[in-house]
């Protein structure tokens, strides 16, 4: 009995410490208040006044242990036979003080220390629904938080992740807070011109507020338990994000680690198998969505068969998104037309013009967008595609309200000329240093050279300028016809990558545009270094030029600077250039948007990939920015927008030519020559139009 008794007791000591103190603490007191009160009793026994019933003793007993001052309810009265009674109640108090109120609360003390700490933990199950959980961080996580301050309903975000939970919180602060104070900011310089109280009253209207509630939670993200505590299964979107490649390691380690990183991402599978088995659950909730972040074929070969096997239709909808790839169509997109960046980073983004998709039944684009242009004005039909969700047009717009919005639009006999031979001209293109994304950006270029392409023809000539070690990593680019050179040099060798510059710039009548690419697997402290002593170079080039020649165009080099860390685009923008890229944030622009509006992944996967004619034209619509002077025959007229939209979409559709003369185009907006961009939102009918010789278009059509 004996033995039985000391493994309960050893088991219990084990498992429940905590829950054996307070029980010990509670034993004890309860026999000393017993044992104490027939102390009392006794002694009261040798007094001169009638005896203390045990009862009363009792009493007494706990109350000059919770306040001394009771003392005199015992003592009073009593003689100097008394003594020992004063002196037994003295004892009492002092023991008691100590083992039941000292003890008690020390306990409940500890206790709520405890259950904060498992709270800052994430130990403790919250009860949330229609949230989005984010699962691990990395570089692109804090743009994603970011965006959804731009959503125009109260957005609840939790984020999960295996450590460093205080510096992400700080990370999430300082962006979100740098974001509020800007918008705020503008909002104010936007109303300073009005009167004071006319501004007061628009200011507090108007004010950019957080809308947004965020826990972040330190945990495993492969836990069942842990994700049932952050409520995977009501979650409206789970976000699986990729490591981040350890920038603090040495360079032995992180060669390492960039190789296991190349090859594929054990992790994200992980995680991902969790998520579906849970989310796929019939106690789960309807239409969840699960984006995926992938860097590599590996992984996205296990994450198709996740889909194959765990995709529940109307439970879990399982989004991949290639992060290297679509930044690859990215960047090479924006070497071809650098006007394109400013164009992307307001339509990816939930912020002023953007994009949205209904759901329709499938219908001609061309007898729909027709009939809605001529009773809408606030918002821009582009085309109709069909997805795993079933058929949606696809809208750009301020807002999903306006597409709903009819108005009187008033008939117009404006019209355009359109160049029904207009092609592409020759792209010009240096590619100064490299990263991860280098063979997906030369698949951009030459998904772009299948489509725009002609026999007999370079319709890209490309030089690569980079160190010796990753030109001979990429085959020093032989795989890619369009590469006509490659020069290797180092970060230091300015002279030769300048003279390089200048040579080609003088060798091509064409404009040149300079890629400045970031090394994503650089250190911490060199990450951006190699591209911002590379941007220095170029303009350079550009002041010396203008000095020499000041008739010389700086517009003939367009630069396009990418860089990582966020906080090096002011020093960037410094230097007039106004296209930087900071890639990362077009990844988290499109994975929030996914988010909420899944449908928009086939229409990103089109506009991003060119492709090759076939035996039904251009299958594939993009984004173009078309030079004014040669789509149309002649610079159009000064208009509305409204009048500029259905115009160019009447020319481009005119059944009086042949079919293959036909391209259906919808004009989006147009960038003035120095670049000042203007985007067609809001009311078009407010909107003025007047282009200039060196203006360019921007339309959204096959080809």
């Amino acid at each position: 009995m004996k033995r039985k008794f000391q493994e309960w007791f050893s088991i219990q000591l084990a498992k429940y410490p905590g829950r054996m103190v307070l029980f010990a603490i509670l034993i004890f007191n309860v026999v000393f208040f017993f044992f104490a009160a027939a102390v009392i009793s006794l002694l009261s026994l040798s007094a001169n006044l009638p005896n203390i019933s045990y009862v009363r003793a009792l009493y007494l007993t706990v109350t000059m242990v919770l306040d001394a001052g009771c003392i005199g309810e015992v003592t009073a009265g009593f003689t100097e036979t008394g003594v020992a009674i004063t002196v037994a109640c003295l004892v009492i108090i002092v023991v008691g003080m100590i083992s039941f109120t000292g003890a008690v609360i020390g306990y409940v003390t500890n206790y709520i220390s405890h259950f904060i700490e498992s709270s800052n933990a994430g130990k403790r199950k919250l009860r949330l629904s229609n949230h989005t959980l984010i699962l691990n961080w990395n570089t692109r996580a804090s743009e994603i938080v970011n965006d959804l301050l731009y959503s125009t309903e109260p957005q609840r975000v939790v984020v999960l992740v295996s450590s460093r939970k205080e510096e992400i919180e700080k990370e999430i602060e300082d962006r979100l807070s740098d974001t509020v104070a800007r918008e705020n900011r503008e909002l104010e310089e936007k109303y300073a011109s009005y009167p004071f109280f006319k501004r007061r009253r628009l200011l507090r209207k108007e004010k950019f507020k957080r809308n947004l509630t965020i826990v972040v939670r330190e945990g495993d993200v492969f836990s069942s338990k842990q994700l049932q505590d952050a409520s995977v299964e009501y979650a409206k979107a789970v976000i699986i994000l990729g490591n981040d490649i350890n920038n603090t390691l040495c360079k032995f380690e992180q060669r390492e680690k960039n190789e296991a990183f190349e090859k594929g991402n054990a992790q994200t599978i992980k995680t991902l198998m969790q998520v579906a088995d849970m989310t796929a659950a019939e106690s789960s909730a309807d239409n969840q969505r699960i984006i995926v972040e992938i860097t590599d074929d590996w992984t996205l070969d296990l994450v198709e068969r996740i889909i194959a096997a765990k995709q529940v239709d109307g439970k879990c909808n399982i989004v991949p998104v290639k992060v290297n790839r679509v930044l690859g169509q990215i960047l090479s997109q924006f070497s071809l037309m650098p006007e394109l960046n400013m164009v992307y980073r307001e339509l990816f983004s939930n912020k002023g013009a953007a994009f949205y998709s209904v759901k329709k039944p499938t219908e001609d684009d061309d007898a729909y967008i027709k009939r809605y242009l001529a009773i809408h004005k606030h918002a821009i039909p582009l085309t109709f595609m069909e997805g795993k969700e079933g058929s949606h047009m696809y809208f750009s717009a301020d807002s999903e309200r306006d597409i709903q919005r009819k108005s009187t639009v008033e008939p117009s006999d404006y019209s355009v000329k359109l160049n029904r031979d207009y092609w592409i001209v020759k792209k010009n293109v240096v590619i100064l240093g490299h990263n991860s994304k280098c063979r997906d950006i030369m698949q951009g270029f030459a998904a772009f050279v299948s489509e725009w392409g002609r026999e007999g023809e370079d319709i890209v000539n490309l030089i690569v300028i980079d160190d010796q070690k990753n030109l001979e990593k990429m085959g020093y680019y032989e795989e890619y016809p369009f590469v006509k050179r490659t020069v290797a040099a180092e970060i230091y060798d300015k002279d030769l990558i300048c003279s390089t510059i200048e040579e080609f710039v003088d060798s091509n009548e064409e404009d040149t545009s300079v890629l400045i690419l970031s090394d994503d697997s650089a250190l911490s402290e060199n990450i951006d270094a190699g591209a911002l002593a590379n941007l220095v170079y170029v303009q350079d080039i550009i002041n010396r030029r203008l000095k020499e020649d000041p008739s010389f165009d700086p517009y003939r080099i367009d630069m396009v600077v990418e860089i990582i860390d966020p906080k090096h685009h002011d020093i960037v923008n410094s230097y007039n250039v106004n296209n930087v890229v900071i890639s990362n944030r077009y990844i988290s622009k499109m994975i929030t948007q996914i988010s909420e509006k899944e449908a928009l992944f086939e229409f990103y996967s089109d506009i991003l990939t060119y492709d090759a004619e076939g035996s039904d034209g251009y299958q594939s619509k993009e984004i173009y920015v078309k030079k004014l002077t040669r789509f149309f025959e002649e610079i159009p007229e000064k208009c509305t927008a409204r009048e500029f939209i259905r115009a160019v979409y009447d020319a481009s559709t005119d059944e009086s030519i042949p079919k293959e003369k036909q391209n259906p185009t919808i004009a989006l907006g147009y960038v003035k020559h120095g670049g000042e961009m203007v985007l067609f939102s809001g009311d078009q009918a407010q909107i003025e139009v007047e282009l200039e010789e060196r203006d360019k278009i921007i339309v959204f059509s096959n080809h």
